[in-house]
């Protein structure tokens, strides 16, 4: 028998239309000969359902047709098997499958933040890609950096703040920024992807429009040093903790001063499989024309970063090149990257399928080390009875 992997894809996000095509892809890679697939699509307002029409990138097209046709569904844990119910009337519902592993496919908050993880642990089941704790680090940019430094990992230096300081006090949040870092900056905020939001600012004036752009977009705020001479490059790295290796180096195309969202994802139209949109769309240099200095400080860093956090599965690791100081600074990571970055994976030999595969394989991998550790103690303490109850208090 296969086994059958449930693809939770789309999100409350921003992000939520590049993830559809980001599953689309996958969908189409996985290798039918070892995997039942099933699609199990999460709108923006947090609801999952499912429908064999989700394979093509077009049924989304028209959403509300597509959603027309589909089962409302949630996962339930019955007898120790992971079951996909429909959700409509009567107490009798009847299972429309089981699944064995979850490769979510959530791009941005509420998915690669952690909380689809959440999720599938409170269920206790087997799932692709990082879990809670290193997805939270590595969508939260504060933190992120604050965990590397820690490791002495190049990052730029930072200041963060929330809404309600800048509302509060805007000049005394400015006068902080200023004493710490130099025009021109980059504002971003602190716990987004996919370039949404971000903006270069070469002064206060520059620097109160970018912070409100921001602001429309999370309330944690990121404020960094721009590097004027750069050179972004990107590095994939697949494995876990016990090994991991990296992809070849790309450097992307900028349009403008930022590499935007419009770069990465709205270069080309997606065909039937998405096999041409999401990051694929992006104009690129594969592999990067760079040093053999700084290649293999790239690769060292992007291990680095990926132990630092226990990450699992593929993320793609982003860096900032100065050409003048001839630095490189790790920028940020994407613990569900677009495309699942496979494309930087190929050029190295490796295709989608076999990636898909490893990134099972290492989600089922990490369930069976987790089932050898003890999350119950039997102290069986309940048999007090009284004496914890409403008026009995341990002293």
């Amino acid at each position: 028998m296969k086994v059958n992997v449930g693809v939770f894809f789309g999100g409350q996000s921003v992000e939520h239309e590049v993830a559809v095509i980001s599953a689309v892809q996958a969908m189409a890679n996985i290798d039918r000969s070892q995997y039942d697939i099933t699609p199990i699509y999460i709108t923006k307002q947090g609801e999952m359902f499912y429908s064999p029409e989700m394979f093509d990138i077009n049924a989304f097209k028209d959403l509300n047709l597509l959603l027309k046709g589909s089962k409302r569904v949630t996962v339930v844990k019955i007898d120790g098997a992971f079951q996909l119910i429909e959700l409509k009337g009567g107490l009798f519902k009847k299972p429309l499958c089981s699944l064995d592993i979850a490769f979510p496919i959530m791009h941005g908050t509420n998915g690669e933040d952690g909380a689809i993880a959440g999720f599938l642990e409170l269920l206790g089941m087997p799932y692709v890609g990082c879990d809670i704790l290193s997805a939270a680090v590595g969508m939260d940019k504060a933190v992120f950096k604050s965990v590397l430094q820690e490791q002495k990992i190049p990052v730029l230096p930072c200041v963060t703040f929330y809404a309600k300081e800048w509302v509060s006090d805007t000049d005394a949040v400015i006068k902080k920024i200023e004493s710490r870092l130099q025009y021109p900056l980059i504002v971003k905020p602190a716990n987004l992807g996919s370039s949404v939001g971000i903006k270069k600012a070469n002064d206060a004036d520059g620097l109160r429009e970018a912070v409100e752009l921001a602001m429309n977009f999370a309330s944690k705020i990121l404020v960094e040093h721009a590097v004027e001479q750069l050179r972004e490059l990107n590095c994939s790295v697949i494995g876990d903790m016990d090994s991991c290796e990296t992809s070849v180096i790309e450097e992307p195309v900028m349009s403008g001063e930022i590499l935007s969202y419009d770069d990465k994802y709205k270069g080309e139209s997606a065909s039937k499989s998405g096999q041409k949109g999401g990051m694929t769309s992006l104009k690129r240099k594969i592999p990067a024309e760079i040093s053999e200095k700084i290649q293999q400080q790239v690769e060292t860093y992007a291990k680095q970063t990926f132990a630092a956090l226990g990450c699992n599965g593929v993320v793609r690791i982003d860096f900032l090149y100065d050409t003048v100081a001839d630095t490189v600074y790790v920028n940020e990571i994407n613990t569900i990257p677009g495309s699942l970055a496979f494309y930087l994976w190929e050029p190295k030999g490796h295709s989608y399928q076999e990636q898909l595969n490893r990134m099972i394989e290492l989600g089922f991998k990490r369930a069976r080390t987790k089932a050898n550790l003890m999350f119950t103690y039997d102290t069986n303490i309940l048999s007090a009875g009284g004496a914890f109850g409403s008026k009995g208090v341990k002293k």
